[in-house]
């Protein structure tokens, strides 16, 4: 685990948790914090972090509908577990969840039986959109057919599309994303290793929004993927481990090695990361003011103009 481990019981044996007047074994250190805590602690924590960031990004939200996407994976079950539990009570705030069929054989139908015992012990309404209904394909067909695209590339921008329009033909204010603090420290690391800078402008959480995108929130993102791990574990919220079998090919792969390293190494590189994208953007949206984005000629969606992504990756294994 990178600095943020489970503690071996011979070592946990022989501490006691960070926080004033606990006597409890601690259950997992974390370094880039400089404490180690206790199941009841820990679980603490990470509540009041995801409910503070929840504050900090949505505290426009006042009501209507937010859209949750769910993947039936550790993250968007965790996320939407606390969405749920932070904002379940209120009335004004409808949550729906939204989980995309991308068509991979032996990854995704278990993944959605898990999404779908999670939003029916929660009582959350619960939509299925499907690559093959909606674009004519699927990310397995299509990566037969492109083999020489890593899949990560069009299922990214298929799926995004599909979530985006099962969030806006629902009406929802915001859509609800389960990145974690690895996702996106991943994410800034490649945009400024690429030289994209201006790409941090597109990441989520979103600061401004465009006419037809529905903006997205990460309340997930100052906590490290090893903690939504354990927390999802500790609370038995129910999700599927399984790993995507064209994950391998994702150049992403090769960001999320060099940064474990780097953060093994020096504890707060991820959260580091994050802060860096959050004092570029000030001088970023001053520079790229925001452009109305005409609708693609084929599908409608809001683009750069011409062909969207999605409708020109579409174009290329000749589906209409």
């Amino acid at each position: 685990m990178v600095n943020a481990s489970v503690l071996p019981s011979p070592v946990a044996s022989s501490l006691r948790c960070a926080r004033a007047d606990c006597e409890e074994r601690p259950i997992i250190d974390l370094s880039y914090a400089g404490e180690h805590l206790c199941r009841r602690h820990f679980i603490q924590f990470t509540e009041e972090r995801v409910r503070r960031e929840l504050h900090r990004q949505a505290s426009g939200i006042k009501g209507g509908t937010l859209a949750v996407a769910v993947s039936g994976g550790k993250d968007s079950a965790t996320m939407l577990s606390l969405l749920a539990r932070f904002l379940g009570a209120r009335r004004n705030i409808h949550l729906v969840a939204i989980t995309i069929d991308e068509g991979i054989e032996g990854y995704r139908s278990a993944t959605l039986r898990s999404a779908e015992q999670l939003t029916s012990s929660l009582g959350i309404e619960h939509h299925v959109r499907r690559f093959e209904q909606d674009l004519g394909t699927t990310t397995d067909a299509t990566a037969r057919t492109l083999s020489q695209i890593a899949p990560c590339t069009f299922c990214g921008v298929w799926r995004r599309t599909l979530l985006n329009r099962a969030a806006r033909d629902l009406g929802a204010t915001h859509l609800a994303v389960g990145f974690n603090l690895d996702d996106l420290a991943q994410t800034v690391l490649m945009n400024l290793a690429r030289g994209e800078p201006t790409r941090l402008l597109q990441m989520a959480p979103h600061r401004r929004t465009n006419d037809g995108l529905v903006p997205r929130i990460a309340p997930l993102a100052p906590i490290p993927e090893r903690e939504v791990y354990l927390y999802a574990r500790l609370r038995e919220i129910p999700f599927d481990h399984s790993e995507c079998p064209h994950a391998g090919r994702a150049v992403r792969n090769v960001y999320r090695t060099a940064l474990w390293q780097i953060e093994e190494a020096v504890p707060g590189t991820r959260h580091a990361l994050l802060k860096t994208r959050e004092k570029l953007l000030e001088a970023l949206e001053a520079a790229y003011p925001p452009e109305a984005l005409p609708p693609c000629v084929n599908c409608g969606e809001p683009s750069s103009g011409g062909l969207c992504r999605s409708c020109a990756l579409r174009k290329q294994v000749a589906v209409p």
